[in-house]
């Protein structure tokens, strides 16, 4: 199987669409016979992911390669960036303001579980620039 490029758009602050991405990449590879543990692994990590591109940065693109043995998402945005990369990566720290935390978001488990479903992770972010996420979940 050829790599399969896949490209997506989320919009900031709609939580209606928040997901859409994941949803589709699942399909994807459940079509494709994909693994369902990698499969599994591969929608909550990007999921998650989407919500914090909704939630902190006003939206952002996802870039999905996905091979035959493993699956890469490149998440990047334009919004605020992270003051403290080690801060945000601990479980329950959040800087989601309270009118997403009535939603039922913005738990403090984003980023931690982003790691914590990816085989490599990478996240490197600027203040006033933007954040760029690397996670790739192999099979």
């Amino acid at each position: 199987m050829a790599a399969i490029r896949l490209n997506y758009d989320v919009p900031g602050d709609d939580f209606t669409r928040a997901g859409e991405a994941s949803a589709d990449l699942k399909a994807r590879m459940k079509k494709l016979g994909m693994p369902s543990e990698g499969l599994r692994r591969a929608a909550i990590a990007l999921y998650e992911g989407e919500i914090n591109l909704a939630i902190h940065a006003g939206g952002g693109q996802i870039l999905v390669e996905l091979g035959p043995d493993k699956v890469e998402m490149t998440l990047t945005d334009q919004g605020p960036g992270i003051a403290d990369i080690g801060l945000a990566m601990s479980e329950g720290y959040s800087t989601a303001p309270d009118e997403v935390r009535s939603l039922g978001f913005g738990a403090g488990m984003g980023l931690p579980n982003m790691k914590r479903y990816s085989d490599d992770f990478e996240i490197e972010s600027e203040l006033g620039k933007g954040t760029r996420v690397f996670m790739r979940v192999n099979f």
